[in-house]
């Protein structure tokens, strides 16, 4: 029988193991720090746990932490590792440098039933969620893990299409039992499930960036069918009842194709549908994907799309590009995966 992992567990669950193998329930923090804190790499390391409740622990538990598969090293200094996954896919994390800061975009599934045209998670389908185990691995188990300084759920899958998995994983990472982050290091990207979103922004307080790419719903739609479930009009709606104006920031994450969504027309109708938020808009240069006719558009274009959301009173920037030499960039993540490359 596969041993269960104790990394991706919360507070509660642990203390549902330590009830099982006799521990009161102060082994449960006990077990946290030893996890979260400590980062043991064996439940023998355990040393404060009596040594016959570490043997039960060890006949149906393991850590649960596992390296990564293989890595690739951009000539920026980004960094993308290959992980187990789910379904015969692999998943992958992006380690990104930036001076004093050091980011890294995690995956919450193993491919994306969101089906956007521009990105190449979903082009082999959805293979499966990644449970708050595998989430947390890719945290622990880089070489530059202690010295993160934020975590982006941007990678591979719509993280509030695995709602509870991202939930246990942010809580881990934000507790005090935990690894005891400010929620203000973290961000959770999403396209706006409505119900889920409403969920995130109840129960935490991590930053929120939702993928908008086209503020013309019919043309949103061509290239993002959700808008068809959740049209961007009513996840807006759901944002304007929340305060973005102290702790927590809102951001629109917009990339931008040559004369496509790149005119003032469109600049302008932004303003109008997210002008009354607080907010910030990030640009994103496209990064060119196999089978898509769409192209980047140029700095230039970008520039006067810049111009044109601050003078209008919307703080709006353009985002570098990083790790495109190693397909690590917005959009390009994929993950290995035993179905053949979809034909267009």
């Amino acid at each position: 029988m596969l041993k269960k992992p104790l990394i991706g567990l919360t507070l509660e669950q642990l203390r549902d193991i330590t009830d099982s193998v006799g521990l009161r329930p102060f082994a449960a923090k006990q077990i946290a720090s030893w996890l979260y804190v400590k980062r043991a790499k064996s439940i023998s390391m355990m040393t404060d746990l009596p040594k016959e409740a570490r043997q039960r622990l060890s006949d149906e538990y393991c850590i649960g932490l596992a390296e990564p598969k293989d890595a690739a090293v951009s000539a920026d200094g980004t960094v993308k590792y290959l992980f187990e996954g789910v379904g015969g896919r692999d998943i992958e994390a992006v380690y990104i440098p930036d001076g004093e800061r050091a980011t890294l975009c995690v995956s919450s599934q193993a491919g994306c039933k969101m089906n956007c045209r521009f990105c190449m998670t979903g082009r082999h389908g959805f293979n499966g969620n990644l449970t708050a185990n595998a989430i947390i691995n890719q945290v622990l188990s880089i070489p530059q893990s202690r010295s993160l300084t934020n975590i982006v759920f941007m990678g591979m899958g719509e993280p509030l299409d695995n709602l509870q998995p991202v939930l246990n994983a942010i809580e881990i990472l934000t507790a005090q039992w935990g690894l005891g982050w400010s929620p203000k290091r973290i961000t959770v990207s999403s396209i706006g499930k409505l119900k889920e979103l409403r969920t995130l922004l109840d129960t935490t307080k991590v930053h929120i960036a939702i993928s908008l790419h086209n503020p013309f719903p019919a043309e949103r739609a061509d290239i993002m069918p959700v808008e068809k479930a959740y049209p961007l009009r009513d996840v807006i709606s759901l944002l304007s009842n929340y305060d973005f104006s102290h702790q927590r920031r809102l951001s629109f994450e917009y990339i931008m194709w040559r004369d496509v969504n790149d005119s003032l027309r469109y600049a302008e109708a932004l303003v109008r549908l997210i002008g009354r938020l607080d907010c910030r808009v990030n640009l994103i240069r496209f990064h060119a994907i196999p089978g898509s006719s769409l192209l980047p558009s140029t700095t230039a274009a970008m520039e006067c799309f810049r111009d044109c959301l601050n003078d209008h009173g919307i703080t709006a920037t353009i985002r570098a590009s990083r790790g495109e030499d190693i397909m690590a960039a917005c959009g390009m993540l994929a993950g290995k995966s035993s179905q053949p490359e979809p034909a267009y």
